[in-house]
């Protein structure tokens, strides 16, 4: 079996070391030949909504997966036409309109922040005084580690965004008093098996995931967070691995947004779950049984950005696996990441606390 990836990125990269252990085949999309993607698999090289390319990467295997949001609609709907293609299409139609999201989260019972479309500055005052601060502006699109965002904490900043996101369409949300930023990562195969894994808590700086601790142990959420999960995966006719991010406010879940792949947040499965995302993912486009999904012990993530740490100062911590993607460094850059897991929270935390000192984080 041969599996097409569009996007050759570092989550492509590691679906396909993933795959080889089930005698597995990939061929990756990507308009950059020097992708984390290339160190593992052949790259049709092209844009991703060059039809040539796409029929070039479909004709040369069995069935078509993506790894990133922002591939063009319109192109998979082409690809969709003469191979599977999971997840199923509409899910990323969704997943790349805000508005959308949070309109079929409502439809689903699933809570979310207070929003409002705007279109106009005349659009943005009338949404503040809707909502009142502190709000968010965001684009609808495209928006991805924090960019597309402006907060909103006196009357003084609604020109000032509208100056600076203005033009595109944007979406108004109440800011949400949370205690903690959660998601859960979950898999439905094509057979309609469902898996999830036990829900996390992220810390994100200047829009960008830092650190995953895994699992949370609380009972209520989980519950919530799989009843919201299973809603949008049936609503879907889902396939493959799904994400969503929550705001935890107080006791209650309120649903940021969601990711129709595989996700950074789920990174700690590799070395800390039975299976591992990414496995969970293949098997479930290919209508294999899913794997297991509990937690083996405690785990953490940390992405290394902009730079990458000192690799034998990190692996000289007990439980600290280390991962390099091959990418140039770059401010703000995802390059890597490492985690750790260990038996217990307490050691967990004791040896994540000298990666952060470490990292610099």
């Amino acid at each position: 079996m041969r599996i097409g990836i569009i996007g050759a990125g570092q989550l492509g990269r590691m679906l396909a070391l993933a795959g080889y252990p089930l005698a597995l085949q990939f061929r990756f999309l990507d308009s950059s030949a020097d992708s984390p993607g290339a160190q593992v698999a052949p790259i049709v090289l092209g844009p991703f909504d060059d039809a040539a390319s796409l029929r070039k990467l479909a004709g040369d295997v069995d069935l078509v997966t993506y790894e990133f949001e922002n591939v063009p609609v319109s192109a998979l709907h082409e690809v969709a036409e003469s191979r599977p293609c999971f997840p199923p299409v509409d899910a990323l139609r969704v997943s790349q309109d805000r508005l959308l999201e949070k309109e079929l989260f409502g439809r689903l019972g699933i809570p979310t922040p207070p929003y409002r479309a705007v279109d106009s500055l005349a659009d943005l005052r009338a949404a503040v005084a809707a909502i009142g601060l502190p709000s968010v502006l965001k684009t609808r699109r495209l928006g991805y580690d924090g960019r597309g965002q402006r907060y909103l904490r006196r009357r003084a900043d609604v020109a000032a965004a509208w100056d600076a996101l203005g033009g595109v369409p944007l979406i108004l949300e109440g800011f949400v008093r949370f205690d903690r930023e959660v998601s859960i990562v979950g898999a439905r195969s094509t057979r309609g098996e469902t898996r999830a894994y036990p829900i996390v808590a992220n810390t994100h700086r200047e829009g960008i995931l830092r650190v995953t601790v895994a699992p949370v142990r609380d009972a209520r959420l989980q519950r919530a967070a799989e009843d919201y999960l299973q809603r949008v995966l049936d609503h879907f006719g889902y396939a493959g691995v799904l994400t969503l991010e929550f705001f935890v406010a107080g006791r209650r879940l309120v649903a940021n947004e969601m990711a129709p792949r595989v996700h950074n947040s789920g990174h700690w499965t590799i070395e800390g779950a039975v299976t591992s995302q990414f496995e969970n993912h293949l098997r479930a486009i290919l209508g294999l049984p899913l794997g297991d999904t509990r937690p083996l012990g405690h785990a953490a993530m940390v992405n290394f950005i902009g730079t990458m740490p000192e690799r034998s100062q990190l692996l000289a911590l007990p439980g600290v696996h280390y991962h390099d993607y091959g990418k140039a460094p770059r401010p703000g850059r995802k390059l890597g990441h490492c985690t750790v897991v260990a038996t217990t929270a307490v050691a967990r935390d004791a040896t994540l606390r000298k990666v952060l000192r470490r990292v610099g984080a």
